[in-house]
Order: C-alpha cells, then sequence, then structure tokens
C-alpha cells in the first residue's frame, strides 16, 4: 500500500499555539501538495467556518489551499479533487456519524490506500484504527457501527496520560485500557501522548515526537514505546 498517514495525538502540546508544534511532522507530507480539504465534524462545540479559519491559519507557514468538506456541496467530490486530507479533533463519535452520513468512510479508506496524504488530530487519529472503541470521548451520538478507517489494523488512544488527581477515585486510563484488552486480548492498542504521533509510510510505522508511547495487548499493559520506534510488526 502506498499510505502515507500522519496520526496527530493532539492539535497543542502545553499552552503552544494552534498546531504549532505539528508543522514539523506535517510538512513532509504537504511538499508535493496543493489543495487539502479539512473535515470539521468533530468540532461539535464550534461553528465550523470557525474551525476550517482556525486550522488555516494554524497551518499557514506551509502555504497550502485549505477548503471544509461542509462547504461543498458533494462531498466525495470534494475528497477526490483534494490532494491531502485533514481531519481535525473533538468528538469522536460525532466525527465518525458524520462520515458514515456522508457515506465517505470507504472513499476515504481507498484514497489514503492509493497514496493521498492524510493528517488527523486526536478524534481524527482515533478514527485510522480498526474502530473507535479505545476513544476518551463522550458517546454524545451512535453511530451505524464503531467501525473505522482501518488505515491502522489496531487500536489508538491517543491523549494518553495515565495521571490521577489527589482524591479522585475514577478509573485511570490504564485502568480503561486493560478493560479493552480484558475483552479483546487480541487487538493491541497504542497510547500516545500529546506531541508526539504515528506516521505511516506504506508498510512503515514509527513513532515520531519526543515523548514515550505505550502499549497494551493482552497481559502487555503500559509498555513502553521510545520515541523513534520502528512499530512497522503490528501492520
Amino acid at each position: 500500500m502506498a499510505i502515507n498517514a500522519l496520526m496527530l495525538s493532539s492539535s497543542r502540546v502545553g499552552n503552544t499555539p494552534y498546531l504549532e508544534h505539528a508543522i514539523k511532522f506535517i510538512k513532509p507530507l504537504s511538499q508535493n501538495t496543493k489543495k487539502w480539504l479539512f473535515i470539521p465534524y468533530a468540532g461539535v462545540s464550534m461553528d465550523h467556518d470557525a474551525y476550517l479559519l482556525m486550522v488555516q491559519q494554524g497551518l499557514a507557514d506551509l502555504s497550502l489551499e485549505i477548503t471544509s468538506m461542509h462547504q461543498s456541496q458533494d462531498p466525495k467530490q470534494a475528497i477526490r479533487d483534494a490532494d491531502g486530507i485533514f481531519v481535525g479533533g473533538g468528538n469522536t463519535f460525532q466525527l465518525l456519524n458524520m462520515l458514515y452520513q456522508h457515506d465517505v468512510i470507504e472513499l476515504i479508506r481507498e484514497q489514503v490506500q492509493a497514496g493521498k496524504p492524510y493528517v488527523g488530530w486526536s478524534a481524527g487519529s482515533n478514527i485510522t484504527g480498526l474502530s473507535i472503541r479505545t476513544t476518551n470521548d463522550m458517546p454524545i451520538v451512535e453511530p451505524p457501527s464503531f467501525n473505522a478507517l482501518n488505515l491502522l489494523p489496531f487500536q489508538l488512544n491517543p491523549h494518553y496520560s495515565n495521571y490521577q488527581a489527589p482524591g479522585h477515585n475514577g478509573e485511570t486510563r490504564a485502568q480503561r485500557l486493560l478493560e479493552f484488552t480484558v475483552v479483546d486480548p487480541l487487538t493491541p492498542v497504542i497510547a500516545i501522548q500529546e506531541g508526539t504521533a504515528l506516521w505511516r509510510q506504506g508498510d512503515n510505522l514509527r513513532l515520531v515526537g519526543d515523548k514515550e508511547g505505550y502499549l497494551f495487548h493482552g497481559k502487555q499493559q503500559e509498555v513502553p514505546i521510545t520515541s523513534g520506534s520502528d512499530l512497522s510488526a503490528y501492520l
């Protein structure tokens, strides 16, 4: 496959400006492309026009022409006409639900498998795995299926942190991912911290950024993945 897909954990690191930290990761995917289509539907609490403007401003240094799927009368044709696809963060359930409503799941998969660059962050990364069953988001809508783009044959968990606030008695993220691996011990979960990303180039996959990731798979729980690690064996 000719997949060239970047799965960012987040749109920001700490208090940095929107998408600023991601420009160095996105630049290699955008050097031979001009027209990018942004898919804004995860941004439930934000106006789609405002979301598009935020992305355009955040990536202004890349000098790309970025339009949004919500502006198109024919979303499928907009996907075909674009040189690359951006998918923003927000609520993963709403994002996947809208992609099913527009009947573009298979089309996006086909286009990316044929080599069209894909960049997602947060929810936009969640949907690149087998399913959205390991998202951190609240199920505010019920998509027809939890099955996602399957650009990666495993589960993702962006924004990973196992921090537990003092006095808080809810489950940690690691405990939640353990629950997944108990009911589905065969499917790996790769958790990525803010500031990092998974980058798939064909049959090669690696963790980029300056922080480690974590593997959850059966009895393997929160196994550290060193920054820069080759994860191609999981494809």
